[in-house]
């Protein structure tokens, strides 16, 4: 990326509305879908939503399974079956479920934040030319899906004593390549095997010149604010991990609104975008691991409580979180018995919780397990977090 720093404003003008957590909360939930389910075709939602996270298989159908009303999970995989969606690493260099023609688009604009993770590998293979790499695993990735270790065998003969874990990780960065089927299908198990995007999707690759960057990145910051606004700079840098994107949001400020937070943060806005009110209800939602409505801002006061900002992780092990009156409120966990038996969800809230939210958590867990297990809906089982872990 060779855009630079535009103007520096991380401070609003005082003239502008002011907007606190609850109301971004409720904003960005009504762009996440999460305020009420929605009736929109799974494809379509993947694109709203700019991407699901997928580092785990199957955190995109959990993410589904809250967002849209009548999902099933057959329907995303029949998607990727089709390779009009698929897992490829793009923002935040992390694996990702994308549509073709986002994954196509957003792949080589997020290039500079995977070169970060090539230029850290590179420096494990001295004596190693990254153009020789490239030439030997491109041709190799585009005939036909393959296996790490035999792409890692392939490199290995050019480069014996080199790491392999390396050479194999320097080429998923360098290239844009993908995570082919039947990986990440529901119920199925696969190896992950590597294919180049643009001969999985039987389209060329895309020639970005400068012109064409900007374009797609000023799109991408619209699409971003559609998906997760009101936010500010730093929040969407959060969000894909490219930085100075200070002058992408200046040449766009005359086509949108600016507010600010309670602490005086600029934040950026469509026209309109859904801005419900603050005391809009809203219901408990079970979000799988790694979802994108909590990794996607510098701020993530606006749906999780400061007190409970450390609880969701256990070292790098993220749980799957529950959604009470649009807020973090605890984990969860799908407890899968024998095959053919009812699995059972495991809620263990953060806080005490009064009766009536206890049942509307009981009857979207219920929801859930209907969608989530072929073996048909188990019960829903209340665990006690509070201040026992994390």
């Amino acid at each position: 990326m060779t855009t630079t720093d535009g103007p520096r404003r991380t401070s609003a003008p005082a003239t502008a509305p002011v907007l606190g957590p609850r109301a971004l909360g409720r904003a960005t939930l009504a762009r996440q879908l999460l305020l009420s389910r929605a009736a929109l075709p799974v494809e379509d939602a993947v694109r709203r939503l700019v991407g699901l996270q997928a580092q785990n298989t199957k955190p995109p159908y959990y993410s589904l399974a809250a967002r849209l009303e009548g999902f099933e999970p057959e329907q995303l995989s029949a998607l990727m079956r089709s390779r009009a969606v698929a897992r490829i690493v793009s923002m935040r260099s992390t694996i990702h479920t994308l549509t073709a023609d986002d994954a196509l688009a957003l792949r080589p604009l997020v290039q500079p934040v995977v070169d970060r993770e090539l230029r850290m590998f590179l420096k494990r293979l001295p004596g190693v030319d990254g153009d020789r790499l490239v030439a030997l695993a491109r041709p190799f990735l585009d005939e036909r899906p393959r296996p790490l270790g035999d792409l890692r065998e392939l490199l290995l003969a050019e480069w014996p004593d080199a790491d392999p874990q390396a050479l194999a990780t320097v080429a998923r960065c360098a290239l844009p390549v993908l995570q082919a089927t039947p990986r990440g299908l529901w119920g199925e198990s696969g190896q992950v095997e590597l294919t180049g995007a643009a001969a999985w999707f039987g389209r060329p690759e895309p020639v970005l010149t400068a012109k064409g960057t900007q374009e797609l990145l000023d799109e991408t910051v619209l699409r971003y604010l559609g998906a997760f606004g009101p936010a500010s700079v730093k929040d969407m840098q959060t969000w894909c991990g490219l930085t100075r994107l200070r002058t992408a949001f200046e040449r766009l400020r005359p086509r949108l609104l600016v507010f600010r937070d309670e602490q005086g943060t600029e934040l950026f806005d469509l026209p309109d975008a859904p801005r419900p009110d603050a005391d809009t209800p809203a219901p408990p939602r079970f979000l799988p691991e790694f979802d994108n409505l909590l990794l996607s801002h510098a701020d993530r006061s606006r749906v999780v409580p400061p007190e409970y900002k450390l609880r969701t992780w256990c070292g790098n092990y993220a749980y799957c979180t529950l959604l009470v009156d649009g807020l973090v409120a605890g984990i969860w966990r799908l407890e899968e018995a024998k095959p053919g038996a009812p699995a059972s969800l495991l809620v263990e809230p953060f806080a005490p919780m009064g009766r009536a939210w206890r049942a509307e958590v009981e009857e979207e867990g219920a929801r859930m397990l209907g969608v989530l297990s072929g073996a048909g809906a188990g019960e829903v089982r209340f665990g006690e977090f509070y201040g026992t872990k994390g």
